[in-house]
C-alpha cells in the first residue's frame, strides 16, 4: 500500500475521531439535531430521487439487498445507506453507478464529513447523526434514480427519518430488541418502527405477530396509507426450491435466493412486493429473476469459502458466518442450519460472542436441539461486549458442552486438534461486531 492511500485513511480516520467527541453518548434518539445539520447543508434530504425507507428488527439489510439487485438488474442507478458496518465506515454509503453501485472512497467520504463538521460547528451530534447527513449530501451531489435508506435504530426519531415523502416505507419482522431504547413491550417497539409511515405513501410488511401487525395497521390508517402485508396482498412461498410470489397482480416462478435459509424467501418476497406496490419503478420479470438470485449481504448466513478461517479449523469442516444478535435472530439461523442438517449431516459447533446488552439465553435457546457444543469468545475492540464467561454461563443452562476461548482462531484451531468421523460444521454468530471481525481476520471484507 502506498503512502498516500495510508495518508488518506489516517485523515478520514482523524475526521472520525474528532466528530466521536462532539457527543457524549453513541446513541441519542431524536430529530432536532438532524433537521439543523440539514439547514446547514442546504437540505440535500429534499433533492435526492425517490427514497425507499426500510424499517424493523430483522432482515432490513437482506431485504434493501434484494431492492438494490433488483433495480440495478434494472438498469438503475441506485444510492444506499446502510448501518452498522462490518469492517469498514464506508461499507454505510454505496454510491449508485451505471452497471452497479460502489462502496464511497476514503477521499470522498472524508471530505463529506469535514462538509458536515464544517457546517455543525462544534454543536453536539451523534457519529450516526454526522455519518447520515454525510450520505445525503453525497447522495445530493451524485445523480442516481433512487435511494435505498435503512434505519438504524427504532425508526420514529432515528436520523434517517426525515424524507417528507418516500416512494415506500417498509417494515421487515419486529421482535424484542434494543428494549433499552425502544421500550420493553412489542407493541412499543412496533410503534417506534411504524413511525416512518408517511401520509399517502405505500406501506408495505413482512409477516408479523398479532400485536405488531395491529400497531403497523393502526398507524397506517391514521396516516392515510396503503397496507400492503403479508399474506393478505402478497404472498410468498417455496416450491420446489423455487420462490413463487403472488398477489393481485399475478404470479411469478423465481429461482431461489442465493442467500441462504428459508427466511431469505421471505425476505426475498418482500423486496418483490415493494417494487410491484409502487408506480416509482417498472421491473421486468427478468429483472427480479437476476435480483433475487444476485443479492449478496455478507455475514447473513455466509459461507465462507475462502480466506485465513479455512487453515485454522479441521481440514474439510464447512464454516458459516451471522451476525444475527437476538432471539429471533437465532431462530431463522437455527432453522437455516436445520436445513442444512437434512441435507448433509455434520456435528455442529457454535462459536459465538455477544454483546453485553443481549439476551444470551434467548439466542442460545435456538441451538439447544442442534448442538452439545458452544465455545464462547469475546469480541475484540467493542465497547460493552459480553465477557466470555457470562456467556459461558447463559450456554451452560442448556447443559451444553461449553468451553472459553480467548478468541475465534483459537476456537478454530483448538477444534482442528479434535478427532471428528465427520467434518464438523461450525457457525461464528452472535453479533455483528463478531461478524465484522472474523471478515477482517479472514480477510475478506465486504466490497
Amino acid at each position: 500500500m502506498n503512502g498516500s492511500a495510508d495518508s488518506s485513511k489516517a485523515s478520514l480516520g482523524d475526521v472520525i475521531g474528532r466528530l466521536s467527541a462532539l457527543h457524549q453518548k453513541r446513541i441519542d434518539l431524536g430529530l432536532e439535531r438532524m433537521h439543523r445539520l440539514l439547514e446547514r447543508l442546504g437540505h440535500p434530504e429534499s433533492k435526492l430521487p425517490p427514497v425507499i425507507h426500510i424499517a424493523g428488527t430483522n432482515g432490513k439489510g437482506s431485504t434493501l439487498a434484494y431492492l438494490r439487485a433488483t433495480l440495478e438488474a434494472a438498469g438503475l442507478r441506485v444510492h444506499a445507506y446502510t448501518s452498522p458496518y462490518l469492517v469498514r465506515i464506508n461499507e454505510c454509503v454505496r454510491l449508485g453507478r451505471v452497471g452497479g453501485g460502489v462502496l464511497v472512497g476514503d477521499d470522498e467520504l472524508r471530505a463529506a464529513f469535514e462538509e458536515v463538521e464544517r457546517v455543525n460547528a462544534g454543536e453536539p451530534a451523534t457519529v450516526f447523526e454526522l455519518k447520515t447527513a454525510a450520505a445525503f449530501h453525497l447522495f445530493a451531489q451524485n445523480p442516481a434514480d433512487v435511494v435505498l435508506l435503512e434505519v438504524g435504530l427504532g425508526g420514529r426519531l432515528d436520523s434517517t427519518n426525515v424524507i417528507d415523502t418516500p416512494a415506500a416505507c417498509v417494515i421487515t419482522p419486529i421482535s424484542m430488541d434494543h428494549m433499552d431504547f425502544l421500550g420493553p413491550t412489542l407493541s412499543g417497539i412496533a410503534g417506534e418502527k411504524a413511525g416512518i409511515i408517511k401520509r399517502g405513501v405505500p406501506v408495505i410488511s413482512a409477516e408479523q405477530t398479532p400485536e405488531a401487525m395491529a400497531v403497523i395497521e393502526a398507524q397506517a390508517k391514521r396516516m392515510h396509507a396503503p397496507l400492503f402485508a403479508a399474506g393478505e396482498s402478497w404472498h410468498v412461498n417455496v416450491e420446489h426450491g423455487r420462490l413463487v410470489y403472488s398477489d393481485d397482480r399475478g404470479l411469478m416462478d423465481l429461482a431461489a435466493p442465493r442467500l441462504f435459509g428459508r427466511h431469505q424467501f421471505d425476505n426475498a418476497g418482500l423486496a418483490i412486493a415493494t417494487l410491484r406496490a409502487t408506480s416509482a419503478f417498472k421491473i421486468s420479470h427478468a429483472a427480479f429473476e437476476a435480483g433475487i438470485v444476485g443479492a449478496d449481504w455478507p455475514a447473513r448466513m455466509q459461507r465462507i469459502t475462502s480466506g485465513a478461517l479455512l487453515g485454522w479449523g479441521p481440514q474439510g469442516s464447512e464454516i458459516w458466518l451471522d451476525g444475527g444478535h437476538n432471539a429471533e435472530g437465532g431462530r431463522v439461523a437455527a432453522a437455516a442450519l436445520g436445513d442444512l442438517e437434512e441435507r448433509v449431516s455434520r456435528p455442529l459447533v457454535v462459536i459465538a460472542g455477544m454483546m453485553a446488552n443481549k439476551d444470551a439465553q434467548g439466542f442460545l435457546a435456538n441451538f439447544a436441539g442442534l448442538t452439545r457444543h458452544i465455545i464462547a469468545v469475546p469480541i475484540p475492540g467493542a465497547e460493552n461486549a459480553m465477557p466470555a464467561d457470562r456467556l459461558a454461563d447463559a450456554a451452560r443452562s442448556f447443559g451444553m458442552r461449553v468451553e472459553i476461548a480467548p478468541g475465534v482462531e483459537a476456537a478454530l484451531r483448538a477444534l482442528s486438534q479434535l478427532a471428528y468421523d465427520v467434518r464438523p460444521r461450525i457457525l461464528i454468530t452472535g453479533s455483528l461486531y463478531l461478524a465484522g471481525h472474523v471478515l477482517a481476520l479472514n480477510g475478506t471484507p465486504p466490497a
